[in-house]
């Protein structure tokens, strides 16, 4: 005999019941995928704490309608820009930025170290830290590049550790994600290997969205508005593009051609840290 709640059940009555209970834990566990998604969605840079916004006083501000960095910061934008770690396509009426209470000190904010010791025998050395959301390109040491990135979020975090810059690939393009709302390929513009997982996935640093927080499957993402604006149409004028800035340092030049490059001897490229997810209530600005 089949027990429900101590009393005699017959099988189709037991089959109804296991039937809304299955409902029932599965409604629970998308309303939990939703509000995470929606979460996600909602993120603006005053979500997201990083360690080195104890090195500069600011203010969060929700922008208006008609705001627009450019407008507001004038010739700082992008000095604003990096520091949020967002590009302009996201930065839109409802966002919320850090705003500096000195402009001027963001022409000293350098979130990763000016000089790297475990790079000072190396010619070209890479350092994410994936806490700060910040890419660092070195010389024997000496930091000549450093820009925002947007690395992998919790739920796919870029994996850390030591790693070599292997294969280089000017017009890459996913063969897993699509731009949001077509069947086009996302761009992975001025692409750089630097991992291949055991299932045979590779991770690249390359041109892509940042909008301000951790937001990629688990490649670094860079500046890349001319990709934004043949996809998009925003920026109308593009003008900051990570992406190739690195790529070019890498090969010490833009190649010739569209095809995968091979390099034996890439930069050697140290990931450290964790994505950062929202801040906790006791985060709060300086």
């Amino acid at each position: 005999m089949n027990l429900v709640a101590g009393l005699p059940a017959s099988p189709s009555l037991f089959r109804s019941i296991l039937l809304g209970v299955t409902l029932l834990v599965s409604a629970v566990f998308l309303s939990i995928a939703s509000a995470a998604e929606a979460i996600k969605k909602h993120l603006t840079p005053c979500d997201i704490s990083y360690p080195s916004d104890a090195m500069i006083e600011w203010e969060c501000r929700t922008l208006r309608s008609g705001e627009s960095l450019e407008k507001m910061f004038r010739d700082d934008w992008i000095d604003v820009a990096r520091f949020n770690r967002i590009d302009r396509r996201h930065t839109h009426a409802g966002v919320s930025i850090k705003v500096p209470r000195r402009i001027n000190d963001l022409k000293f904010f350098h979130p990763l170290p000016l000089f790297y010791s475990p790079a000072e025998q190396d010619e070209q050395f890479i350092l994410i830290d994936l806490s700060e959301q910040f890419l660092g390109a070195y010389a024997y040491g000496m930091l000549i590049i450093d820009i925002p990135i947007s690395s992998g979020n919790v739920a796919a975090e870029t994996p850390s550790g030591e790693f070599r810059v292997t294969a280089a690939h000017r017009s890459h393009q996913s063969c897993l994600y699509m731009i949001e709302g077509t069947n086009r390929p996302y761009p992975m513009n001025y692409a750089l290997r630097f991992y291949v997982d055991r299932g045979g996935v590779s991770y690249w640093i390359h041109g892509r969205d940042l909008p301000g927080y951790a937001a990629s499957h688990g490649c670094i993402g860079l500046y890349d508005e001319p990709m934004q604006k043949e996809q998009y149409g925003i920026p109308q004028d593009p003008k900051l593009n990570d992406a190739k800035r690195l790529f070019v340092w890498v090969l010490g030049g833009e190649p010739e051609g569209d095809h995968l490059i091979p390099l034996l001897h890439g930069p050697r490229v140290q990931i450290i840290g964790h994505s950062p997810g929202p801040k906790t209530e006791a985060s709060t600005p300086r």
